[in-house]
């Protein structure tokens, strides 16, 4: 198969895909497609980055019937992280045949959910336990859901959500067609799919086909205690456009992320001690592309799904040669080129071996001189009257934190950058328009720091409806910041805020 032409889908799925920059099937889309378009149950073994969104939502949306309010169809994941890009994923190959798609995950309003769902959802994406409690509700009804996909079933596995995935498939129509999408087949993975699949075709796409093509492979010789000065002269070399730097433990994730700062750098920490408030704001930011440098955990970082990363550094040695795919699996997606660079101590020989066997190449030793990077930014243009300015480097005289020189040199043409901790209490404001409007969140939140000043995680629990959208903004600065939107609601994209008033 060497276009999606060939699969026979209708002008506006085809449209909407070569929108949004897809030519040609990836291994799991070509080999996954056709048997869902023709109706089988799918059993699907690929690694998260190898495109089996497209793979399962392609197939949904070439055959929701958007002339029916009812929900019919239904994807499982187990993280909102997840969920919110599969929703997104969705949305893009349905926009051309109105195809409603309706997110649904923990830690968000369940009342607005539930409006969402009654106003009509064609597919609904969501976490198992909010799933599972807006059945329970009589919010979510499954009577005509025609496709369940379970996404990422060896991570719901992980965190012990296959009883409730059992629970869920059990309200689900029996003629239904499933597909179940995992990186791994352990033992309660395959005999979940053996009760629930019937005559399941079974894709599988190696992880090596994911990665030795898409990203180029390095490794750094350094000792222990050169790692930061050593990072500092990668990133300085490489000029990635987005780099997601992968530690062990949290604490080594939080250290690096203050080194980083405090030398200058653009940066943000991931990991699992922040609240989901924080992490919000940190993906937020990252996905909006106003941070270039991630600094996070495996089990945070689980499931992104960021176009833009270029560059993947393993500061720490993975555990295991799986996670090592893993990670640079972050990078070189969507048919774009990446690169990998991987930190090895002296002891860590066996470790570099194990993982170079596991992907059948010998990884190639990095040097300063290979500038060439196929992901990297472009030389950046010196900055337009009214641009942003970079916060300059940390001298004796400045402070280190570069939140601080946002803090005390305001940007030309722009209200002082101000930023939050996203815990601080928070105020609900209500603006319109939404979606109708093509509005995302993304958008929302840079129109709301465009218009405030406020930091992006100082914006948080974003929700964009139909017709009007949520968020919340630090308490303190509610009032200016509902009449700084409104001030600027003449726009060529108008924008109109007030606080809402609960009832």
């Amino acid at each position: 198969m060497t276009a999606f032409a060939d699969l026979r889908l209708s002008e506006p799925v085809l449209e909407a895909l070569r929108e949004i920059g897809y030519e040609k099937p990836s291994p799991i889309q070509a080999q996954g497609m056709p048997p869902m378009l023709e109706g089988r149950d799918v059993i699907g073994q690929a690694q998260t980055g190898s495109g089996k969104t497209a793979a399962f939502g392609v197939p949904i949306v070439e055959y929701v019937d958007p002339t029916s309010s009812d929900t019919q169809a239904l994807v499982l994941t187990p993280t909102r992280e997840l969920c919110i890009q599969v929703t997104q994923a969705i949305r893009s190959f349905g926009v051309k045949k109105n195809v409603e798609v309706v997110a649904t995950f923990g830690g968000a309003p369940i009342r607005e959910q539930i409006s969402r769902l009654r106003s009509g959802a064609h597919v609904v994406v969501g976490t198992v336990g909010r799933v599972l409690d807006l059945i329970d509700r009589g919010a979510l009804q499954l009577g005509s859901c025609r496709f369940v996909v379970l996404d990422e079933a060896d991570e719901m596995l992980d965190l012990g959500f296959l009883e409730d995935v059992e629970k869920i498939l059990r309200r689900t129509p029996n003629g239904r067609q499933t597909a179940l999408f995992s990186a791994t087949m352990a033992p309660p993975i395959r005999k979940l799919a053996d009760n629930y699949l019937y005559e399941p075709e079974h894709v599988k796409v190696k992880a090596d086909t994911l990665t030795v093509d898409s990203v180029e492979q390095f490794r750094v010789e350094v000792a222990s205690k050169d790692k930061p000065e050593k990072l500092a002269e990668v990133i300085a070399a490489e000029r990635p456009r987005q780099a997601i730097v992968f530690c062990r433990t949290k604490i080594g994730t939080d250290r690096l992320y203050r080194l980083l700062k405090d030398r200058g750098q653009n940066a943000r920490a991931l990991h699992g001690d922040l609240s989901q408030g924080q992490r919000d704001g940190v993906m937020l930011a990252f996905k909006g592309g106003r941070v270039p440098i991630l600094v996070a955990t495996d089990v945070a970082a689980r499931g992104l799904d960021i176009s833009t990363v270029t560059h993947v550094v393993n500061y720490d040695v993975p555990r295991s040669p799986d996670t090592y795919v893993h990670r640079i699996g972050r990078t070189g997606r969507a048919g774009a080129s990446g690169r990998a660079i991987t930190f090895v101590e002296s002891k860590q020989t066996r470790e570099r071996e194990a993982i170079e066997e596991h992907i059948g190449m010998e990884i190639t030793p990095w040097s300063a001189g290979a500038t060439a990077v196929r992901g990297s930014a472009p030389e950046a243009p010196a900055p337009a009257e009214g641009a942003v300015e970079e916060a300059p480097a940390p001298t004796d005289d400045a402070p280190a934190d570069a939140s601080e020189v946002r803090r005390q040199k305001p940007r030309r043409g722009r209200k002082p950058q101000i930023n939050r901790d996203a815990d601080e209490p928070g105020t609900r404001i209500v603006l319109a328009p939404g979606t109708s409007a093509g509005l995302e969140v993304r958008d929302l939140v840079a129109a709301i720091t465009e218009a405030t000043g406020l930091d992006g995680e100082a914006v948080r629990d974003v929700l964009v409806l139909e017709r009007f959208a949520l968020a919340t903004v630090p308490a303190a600065n509610v009032d200016e910041a509902v009449d700084a939107i409104n001030e600027r609601a003449g726009g060529e994209r108008p924008l109109y805020a007030e606080v809402l008033v609960p009832r």
